[in-house]
């Protein structure tokens, strides 16, 4: 199966749950992914069209798009259809490259290594440069075994948080624990 990446976010994200994401010697098995709709999602970074920040989330489909996110973590995620959509890369397992993710990780339960987008970040070595890097021959994203995908509401998100657009790996100890945004003020909906 070859991965069509000009789908709209939502129809591709659940497809990359159990994919096999490889660069720089690391391969995770993704456990865990968002989608983000482009222009059409007050959630996505595109809401607001492109900045200079942005610039590789309006790239081509299979472009990795990375940013900064709490000021500290790198966040990976894949550009699809349409323009300004991507799949936020949330949490995986590690297949390969084990030592590696071990001397970036420290002293943290393998459990834990690429659970969150910052932590799979780190345990894949990305920062800002790498952003706007092409899928490809290095970086690569594979489908993988089928896995029982589950679907709920995005993690951290304060606007259209009701859509159920986070997918996982249903029982799998590396997904991250989903966690409300606090700043959704009660009695608020905006789907």
């Amino acid at each position: 199966m070859v991965l069509d990446l000009t789908l709209p976010a939502p129809e591709l994200a659940p497809l990359l749950v159990g994919a096999l994401l490889t660069d720089a010697g690391v391969t995770l098995r993704l456990t865990e992914v968002e989608a983000y709709a482009g222009a059409d999602d007050p959630a996505a970074h595109a809401w607001s069209g492109p900045r200079p920040h942005t610039r590789d989330l309006f790239a081509e489909p299979g472009t990795l798009y990375c940013y900064r996110s709490h000021g500290l973590h790198i966040c990976g995620n894949i550009t699809c259809g349409p323009t300004g959509s991507a799949i936020l890369f949330r949490a995986g397992a590690v297949v390969a490259g084990a030592e590696l993710v071990a001397e970036r990780r420290g002293n943290v339960d393998p459990r834990r290594w690429a659970r969150g987008p910052g932590n799979l970040g780190r345990a894949m070595g990305w920062t800002l440069a790498d952003s706007g890097r092409r899928f490809g021959d290095s970086l690569r994203l594979e489908p993988g075994d089928p896995v029982v995908v589950m679907s709920g509401p995005r993690v951290g998100v304060s606007v259209a948080y009701q859509r159920p657009w986070r997918f996982w790996a249903q029982g799998e100890a590396t997904v991250s624990d989903y966690r409300r945004s606090p700043r959704i003020r009660p009695g608020h909906h905006d789907w």
